[in-house]
């Protein structure tokens, strides 16, 4: 099934668990593909293929996705009809009906970005602890901190105009930055660290560029026009993406729970967290009725602003020595917005000043659940 022609140079095709972009002219091409990847210009196709289900799918072929990945990507050029020598592959878990594809234009310039993507269990920031080790062709399993590794951002980019080779390098290193933009405009968490995910553990890219369109624009970053239409384009279609294949949108975000999630924490986790600092009834209630609070937008915001000067800490932009007042008076905004009294600031933030002042995860939350517990206990009082 053909779901799109653009520029007069490609033809996106989908059909069941794969879509494939065929090359109606040559293509300059620059993939992750492990076979037929890397800078080429004769390849005709390029195509992203679901693999497998997101959780708990193991089948015989996975093993030569690995072991013989040729053999693999034979496999399904076969089944599909396609040149296997000449395709280079992406292969994901992420459903291809969820596949989002965006063209940006400016005067005779197109970009075309076909993405899929999933964040749910695999989303990671760079640096973070690593899973595996390789040498000689083989891979060592390291810690992997429990997690599946499954949840990939597939991103294909097409241009309808010829670019140098040190040009389509950049198109892959704007197209990445647009994908950690998309991942930081919602806030997507780290499952490997208590940092803000940069991408997954397994995204893979390729882009394209239509042959023979005269001088090879030689420039793709950012401050060109070329540069802003992948930005744009990519950053909308890993978005448009992730709101189909994991409800994920800004408005989803908006919840006290998906701020601080990255610390490893649930609603179980911080009702008891939260009602080790209320009385046994104010705890009945508050777990009755997290749901109200944490949708609540103003605490929301308080509880956003607190974890990211608790960064800006860390990073060492803001010095330590201003922790307590920092944190302090982030606290004290969180326990107002809880409670809805904020003439009672100053009284919070002086309660909150025998706080020990530590960035470690644990004691950062259970400051955190301290400032929530301050808010709710006033909240219904009618002598403050």
């Amino acid at each position: 099934m053909i779901i799109g022609r653009y520029y007069d140079g490609i033809e996106i095709h989908r059909d069941e668990k794969i879509i494939h972009v065929r090359f109606l002219l040559p293509h300059r091409v620059i993939s992750t593909c492990r076979v037929g990847g890397g800078l080429r210009d004769d390849l005709e196709c390029l195509y992203n293929h679901q693999a497998c289900e997101p959780k708990g799918h193991h089948h015989e072929s996975h093993k030569a996705m690995t072991s013989d990945p040729a053999g693999y990507r034979r496999l399904i050029c076969e089944r599909h009809k396609l040149p296997h020598e000449k395709s280079a592959t992406l292969g994901t878990a992420a459903n291809m009906n969820n596949a989002a594809v965006v063209s940006e234009k400016f005067r005779d310039l197109e970009v075309v970005a076909v993405c899929t993507g999933g964040v749910e269990t695999n989303a990671g920031r760079v640096g973070d602890p690593a899973s595996v080790y390789e040498k000689d062709g083989k891979f060592e399993k390291l810690n992997t901190g429990g997690f599946e590794n499954h949840g990939t951002i597939n991103t294909m980019v097409f241009i309808n105009h010829e670019l140098t080779h040190g040009a389509m390098v950049r198109v892959v290193m704007t197209a990445t930055e647009a994908k950690t933009a998309a991942l930081q405009e919602l806030a997507v968490p780290s499952r490997y660290s208590d940092g803000l995910a940069t991408g997954t553990g397994t995204d893979q890219i390729g882009a394209a560029s239509k042959l023979g369109t005269g001088l090879p624009l030689s420039g793709a970053g950012k401050h060109t026009k070329l540069g802003e239409l992948i930005g744009r384009s990519v950053i909308k279609a890993i978005k448009k993406t992730l709101s189909l294949q994991n409800k994920l949108t800004p408005g989803s975000r908006c919840f006290t729970l998906a701020i601080l999630e990255r610390f490893g924490l649930d609603r179980d986790s911080m009702c008891a967290g939260i009602s080790m600092h209320l009385s046994e009834k104010e705890a009945g209630l508050f777990c009755k009725n997290f749901n109200a609070v944490n949708s609540d937008p103003p605490t929301v915001a308080a509880v956003a602003a607190i974890v990211h000067l608790r960064d800006q800490l860390i990073w060492g932009i803001l010095p330590e020595t201003c922790m307590a007042e920092i944190l302090g008076t982030c606290g004290a905004q969180i326990a107002a917005a809880v409670s809805g009294k904020y003439h009672r600031i100053s009284h919070y933030r002086a309660l909150l000043a025998e706080e020990r002042w530590e960035t470690g995860s644990e004691a950062f939350t259970r400051f955190i659940f301290k400032s929530f517990a301050l808010g709710f206990r006033e909240k219904w009082s009618n002598e403050v």
